[in-house]
């Protein structure tokens, strides 16, 4: 009608030579009611074969829409309301699920401000050293391919492998020295008081010295040079304490210089005798390697246990069933000397095997770790060979994370704030 709030649009026709007779449009509406689209369907034909090109055409092959038509097309046109709603809920659910996994890494970082970006680079990696395993084409792993949804799969698994850190101590999870910081301030403490009175007692026996003789007779006025020698030592004695704080890359023997400081004693004001270094004292500056001693370290080594609790009560879709388990294993080994469960090679799957070596990698270079000093690519690249060759480590795995250098990407790239 010509007073239609609406009109034919020409421009279908125009180009591709077409003639728009009859016209059946019906709206997609979903199930709250809303209009998502519309289905149009143009010109009724008497047969399939029948060609529309122009007026003439139209008079001669196209009818009108029936009442049964209009059913049909909302039939259909519900159906494509289905079908739309369902692929924007998909998409919506996709976005929400790596909304989600974002948000978990981004805790992680947020209560381990040092270890910043050390899941992205895990992810990153692991992923990397997938394709390089399907680009090898040879070894054993020369027909294992990755679907989009299995590295989908392994990525999601490397960025909430550390996720149970969040029920970590933060004074365990952040220590950085031997010492638990309190004691580290109370040997301070202490050792300033022993050299406190050390100046004393000498300025004691001079000042008795005179009292007795008014000089030094006989050697007995002790020398300032004596007091010089003593203050010396225990700033020696104080230095190799700090030394012994810091934590060690490699198992590292008790020192016996330690133990010999922690027999000397001395007097505090109080009148009691108290030795240089107390026993837990000195059990923490032995701790062979890293910074924590047994009890601590069982407990930074429950976050593996804790990021399991949590993935696994999550309703994981299909394709991603597996990766609660993925991140469970990240710090097995092949010999069963990783842990908690202590598994061997044949129960941990490959996903789980590309996961340990990245983890591994990336807490060796990684330059900001409070409790050790950084390796280098080389040195990292060495000792995880070393692991290889005695069965703790995939030794196929490590050639082609070697040989493609696949790590570098993880190394020039900042991660911060991703």
């Amino acid at each position: 009608p010509r007073d239609a709030v609406y009109e034919h649009n020409e421009y279908l026709d125009k180009t591709f030579g077409y003639h728009t007779r009859s016209l059946l449009v019906v709206p997609m509406i979903n199930r709250r009611d809303e209009v998502l689209g519309v289905l149009v369907l143009i010109n009724k034909k008497t047969g399939r074969h029948a060609t529309i090109r122009n007026k003439e055409d139209a008079d001669r092959y196209v009818l009108p829409y029936s009442d049964r038509d209009v059913r049909l097309a909302r039939s259909l046109a519900g159906q494509a309301a289905v079908s739309i709603e369902n692929t924007r809920l998909y998409t919506q659910i996709e976005n929400l699920l790596q909304s989600f996994v974002k948000a978990a890494a981004t805790a992680i970082d947020q209560r381990d401000p040092t270890t910043a970006g050390h899941s992205l680079r895990v992810a990153a990696l692991a992923t990397d050293l997938a394709a390089a395993v399907e680009r090898d084409g040879r070894g054993p792993y020369q027909h294992v391919r990755f679907s989009r949804a299995q590295m989908r799969e392994l990525q999601f698994a490397a960025l909430l492998h550390d996720f149970g850190k969040v029920g970590v101590k933060e004074d365990v999870l952040l220590k950085s020295k031997k010492l638990p910081v309190y004691l580290w301030e109370r040997v301070n403490a202490r050792f300033d008081l022993i050299r406190r009175t050390k100046e004393a007692d000498h300025y004691r026996l001079r000042a008795e010295a005179c009292d007795r003789g008014g000089g030094d007779k006989a050697g007995q006025m002790p020398s300032d040079a004596q007091l010089h020698e003593q203050l010396d030592e225990l700033t020696r004695m104080r230095e190799l304490v700090g030394k012994a704080n810091e934590p060690d890359l490699l198992p590292e023997p008790p020192s016996a210089e330690l133990r010999e400081i922690a027999r000397r004693t001395f007097q505090r004001p109080d009148g009691m005798v108290v030795p240089y270094l107390s026993d837990v004292e000195v059990s923490y500056l032995e701790i062979p390697q890293g910074t924590l001693d047994a009890q601590e370290r069982v407990e930074i080594e429950s976050h593996v246990e804790q990021t399991f609790q949590f993935l696994q009560q999550i309703p994981w879709t299909d394709d991603l069933k597996n990766l609660a388990m993925y991140a469970y294993g990240h710090h097995e080994k092949l010999d069963g000397t990783g842990y908690p469960r202590h598994v061997k090679a044949a129960d941990i799957p490959i996903q789980t095997r590309l996961l340990t070596l990245a983890d591994m990698f990336d807490a060796l270079t990684e330059e900001d770790r409070p409790y050790k000093s950084p390796c280098s690519v080389e040195q990292a690249l060495d000792i995880m060979q070393s692991e290889a060759k005695t069965g703790a480590l995939d030794p196929e795995l490590v050639r082609i994370l070697v040989e493609s250098q696949v790590y570098k990407r993880v190394l020039e790239q900042d991660w911060r704030g991703f």
